[in-house]
């Protein structure tokens, strides 16, 4: 059994006066927090030494709680305080990583100033500054208890909280609890995974599951909304009430997208026992004329899910790489057959002349090759054996006709990937040895 950190929210009903606290720390959490990353900037641009955690922490938040300017900081829980600074030294050393390439990923850049303006406000407590009540309630230094609707039970203590309020004006409590991967029953089958627009996601088996578009249904009620914020005057109470509507009108959306993936993603990992999909470049994508689109879908978001929810079910997940040619790859006889505009949906190979519904075929290839990556990754070999070249290969003859094929293996119907070969390309034949 192997030991997992999960987050579990849940929504928050702070009373007025809760919302008061909570506000002061939230703006404490981010008054310190610029403190110290300005004592950071102000001492690289003199030339001094980088200023060490220890120091910092003692400078923006013991000393100057002695003074007048910052002597309200003692109105809200120290621990607050004490996280926001950690967030600030995680976000140094992130930048740093990146810098000198230890970390993987885009490249990170330097911390900057928090806004009291920002839609989204978070502040984090450890274990000595909450704890849960025996009535359900949340208690928080210097808050008091919160109304919190408990969807579901803890699976074990959590070790940390983080209280977030959202664009919407909701309060939610995020906790870290520590269990244990639950292994699902084995199963017998394995599923490819093509996402695109028409469609959200075609799977290797032929099911089609359409794209929900929830932006796109949403849109009228979203137009309207933000057409009556742009009449409201800046500054005015009417345009903040005008901003919360917007604001809850996109909450909404975002949520029935996140119920559905969440729902989807379930089903598939508890139907197989393997899933491949393919690694698609959505932040590319997303600069493109099809971009209102791409983030509708929500791609990034079921693909992490699926991720996490493989690991902690005992599933196998992986992705395949962007440039395999599988939508111009015969799924029958893994003849490459050239690439193809996207108004083409079904085409027909050259080859063995099988008729193709286009993302049907690109899910039995990502499925083909994740099995083979798979095999490869478990220790088999990645070169094919030797084979004997045909009598008519034998030398290099002027004008021999060449074609050429993919290396994505070839699936029969109910072909086991352990039993299969990998493809060999010689002087422009297919070779199974």
């Amino acid at each position: 059994m192997i030991s997992v950190q999960l987050r579990y929210n849940f929504r928050l009903y702070p009373t007025p006066g809760q919302r008061t606290a909570l506000a002061k720390a939230f703006g404490c959490a981010r008054v310190v927090y610029n403190d110290g990353l300005r004592a950071r900037q102000e001492a690289h641009a003199a030339g001094l030494p980088y200023i060490k955690d220890a120091d910092l922490q003692r400078r923006v938040l013991t000393e100057a709680k002695k003074t007048p300017e910052r002597a309200w900081l003692a109105e809200v829980s120290n621990v607050v305080l004490v996280q926001s600074l950690n967030d600030l030294h995680k976000a140094y050393r992130a930048f740093f990583a990146s810098v000198v390439g230890k970390r993987k990923g885009p490249r990170m850049a330097a911390p900057r100033f928090k806004s009291r303006k920002d839609s989204r406000q978070a502040i984090r407590l450890t274990r000595n500054g909450f704890s849960i009540r025996p009535n359900g309630r949340l208690y928080m230094a210097k808050v008091g208890e919160i109304e919190v609707r408990w969807s579901r039970d803890l699976p074990s203590e959590p070790s940390s909280v983080t209280i977030v309020k959202d664009a919407a004006g909701r309060y939610f409590a995020s906790f870290v609890v520590e269990t244990v991967d639950e292994p699902l029953p084995v199963a017998d089958t394995e599923i490819g995974i093509d996402l695109g627009l028409a469609h959200f996601a075609v799977l290797s088996d032929g099911r089609k599951i359409d794209n929900p578009r929830f932006l796109r249904r949403a849109e009228k009620k979203l137009r309207k909304a933000q057409k009556a914020l742009s009449r409201k005057a800046k500054g005015s109470k009417n345009r903040e009430k005008a901003k919360l509507k917007v604001a809850r009108a996109h909450a909404r959306v975002a949520d029935a997208r996140r119920d559905w993936a969440h729902k989807l993603s379930t089903s598939i990992i508890r139907e197989n026992q393997a899933v491949y999909v393919e690694d698609l470049a959505v932040s590319g994508l997303g600069r493109t004329r099809l971009a209102k689109s791409v983030h509708d879908a929500g791609w990034s978001q079921f693909v992490a899910m699926l991720e996490y929810k493989a690991a902690r079910y005992g599933r196998v997940f992986a992705r395949v790489g962007r440039f395999e040619p599988t939508s111009q790859v015969c799924s029958a006889c893994g003849v490459l057959d050239g690439p193809k505009p996207l108004h083409v949906r079904t085409w027909t190979c050259q080859h063995c002349g099988t008729v193709h519904d286009r993302d049907l075929n690109a899910a039995k290839n990502i499925l083909a090759a994740g099995r083979a990556e798979r095999l490869n990754a478990c220790g088999a070999g990645v070169r094919p054996g030797l084979v004997p070249a045909a009598g008519g290969e034998a030398g290099t003859h002027r004008g021999a006709a060449s074609s050429g094929a993919a290396g994505i293996p070839v699936l029969q119907d109910g072909e086991d990937v352990k039993s299969h070969s990998l493809i060999s390309i010689t002087s422009g034949s297919i070779y199974s040895p």
